[in-house]
């Protein structure tokens, strides 16, 4: 069972995504609480993930997120947030967010996405906009994120693409044919030569280089 828990200042959308997520068989909600509860709840419950209001009236979702990433063993953490272009969501993510998820976000999709987190992938919205990547990752004609992308072997581009799909190791290693251990070694090599820090950072290279479809160059 993944175990889950949803931050929310707002009680009806707490319910709602227990409903969902319990509603897949494989996931439990450990707890939903609003923002002042939080760390205190994940202290207590050990989630696997946390899917965490970027904006709460009582405490900002920034800054138990980084409480979250202190953690000795953190949960994997997404962003919820009403708008795809939220100004907060740049700073989440360099503050070590593994995604963020609009809430939404599809019912039947968000199951999914939860799993993705525990298996240590990727989130990012289908309706991640160019201002979430540029505000990100900086914007300038000639996008220095494609020519960083060119250091790459075609394995290792191939790698990035499905990093940036969400998809975590072992469904990597599966879908290419290697081995968990050479699509570990292939990761750590990618953010060596994007000279980034989470997968995450690398996975919005690929967008911001143009690796995806309907990707921005």
């Amino acid at each position: 069972m993944v175990r889950v828990i949803v931050v929310d200042d707002e009680e009806l959308v707490r319910s709602g995504f227990r409903l969902i997520l319990e509603a897949a068989g494989d996931i439990e909600v450990v707890a939903t609480v609003s923002g002042g509860q939080a760390v205190k709840e994940a202290a207590l419950h050990k989630p696997d993930v946390v899917l965490l209001d970027i904006r709460m009236p009582d405490v900002d979702g920034l800054t138990i997120l980084r409480q979250l990433r202190g953690f000795p063993k953190p949960p994997a953490v997404a962003m919820l947030t009403t708008f795809d272009s939220d100004e907060y969501i740049a700073t989440a993510l360099r503050s070590g967010a593994a995604g963020f998820i609009l809430k939404d976000t599809a019912p039947d999709q968000l199951a999914q996405l939860v799993r993705t987190l525990a298996a240590g992938g990727v989130v990012l919205s289908p309706k991640v906009t160019r201002t979430v990547v540029d505000g990100y990752l900086g914007s300038g004609a000639g996008s220095p994120e494609a020519v960083q992308a060119d250091r790459l072997t075609e394995r290792e581009r191939a790698v990035l693409v499905l990093i940036a799909e969400g998809l975590s190791n072992t469904e990597i290693a599966a879908r290419i044919h290697i081995s968990v251990g050479t699509v570990k070694d292939h990761v750590s090599t990618i953010l060596t030569k994007l000279d980034v820090g989470s997968r995450v950072q690398a996975a919005l290279v690929a967008q911001r280089a143009g690796l995806l479809d309907g990707g921005t160059a």
